[in-house]
């Protein structure tokens, strides 16, 4: 890694899943990295786009692996949602939520209910529990004008059996039903980055992005004019990586990898 980078970056962005985990897999010795990263003086946030989970099921699932990691170091793609939703329904309403936990607490929190009626919007995510009503429930709100709002674009999930169906396929069945594209409040769109440089208090260009997808964690970055870092770790090859455009600050194996080079050039 070049020597003026390494100066230069203050903090990190980090992607979880295909960075840190695939699915119940930890990726390298978590403790080892965080406790590198604190040795590094760097600061941090765990950025995701994944609206499965609540901030403290993140926790938990960290300290299965033996890293802990508070929850105000953690935000996802719900949280981003749930934010945009606030900024144009300010006193919050009825919602249909085509999704998990995770992403109907964000909702809730921010004043926002699942309901089948008086819907101010319609909320699609990743949704392990997808049915046809649901669906269709859907595709006749957003036909009826209600507004269209998506978590993620991600097209598939890395687990250790191989990638799997993302929010983006479910989401993608809602656009062809009903001609709408929705509002991404996801990567590589920057609220969810923006969430985490105004926890971390850094500007762009001293926070590293580091995650395995070209087109969701480093197009995100990129556009905000974060320095970038591929790791190979989950989606994305080293041949993807060394032919995207604008070019990948970092490409490595790994985010133990990435780390190792920062200690040692």
């Amino acid at each position: 890694m070049k020597q003026k980078l390494r100066e230069q970056v203050k903090a990190l962005i980090l992607d979880m899943d295909g960075v840190l985990w695939k699915e119940s897999e930890a990726i390298g010795n978590l403790p080892e990295i965080f406790a590198r990263i604190q040795a590094l003086g760097l600061d941090y946030i765990l950025a995701t786009n994944n609206a499965t989970k609540t901030q403290k099921k993140y926790v938990e699932k960290l300290a299965g692996f033996g890293a802990y990691v508070p929850e105000e170091k953690i935000v996802n793609s719900s949280m981003a949602v749930a934010y945009l939703l606030h900024k144009r329904f300010p006193s919050g309403g009825n919602v249909y939520i085509v999704g998990e936990t995770g992403l109907a607490q964000a909702l809730e929190q921010a004043g926002f209910h699942q309901s089948e009626n008086n819907c101010v919007a319609v909320i699609a995510s990743m949704d392990r529990a997808i049915s046809f009503e649901k669906l269709k429930r859907a595709t006749l709100l957003i036909r009826s004008n209600v507004p269209f709002y998506a978590t993620n674009p991600d097209r598939t999930y890395p687990t250790p059996e191989g990638l799997i169906p993302g929010a983006g396929s479910i989401i993608g069945s809602l656009e062809i039903s009903t001609d709408v594209k929705p509002i991404i409040a996801g990567k590589p769109n920057p609220t969810l980055y923006e969430f985490a440089l105004e926890r971390l208090g850094t500007l762009p260009s001293q926070t590293m992005v580091v995650g395995d997808r070209l087109e969701t964690d480093i197009l995100g970055g990129q556009k905000l004019g974060c320095p970038t870092a591929l790791v190979l770790s989950g989606i994305a090859t080293r041949t993807e990586g060394e032919s995207h455009q604008p070019p990948v600050d970092v490409i490595a194996e790994s985010l133990e990898e990435l780390l190792y080079e920062w200690c040692n050039g």
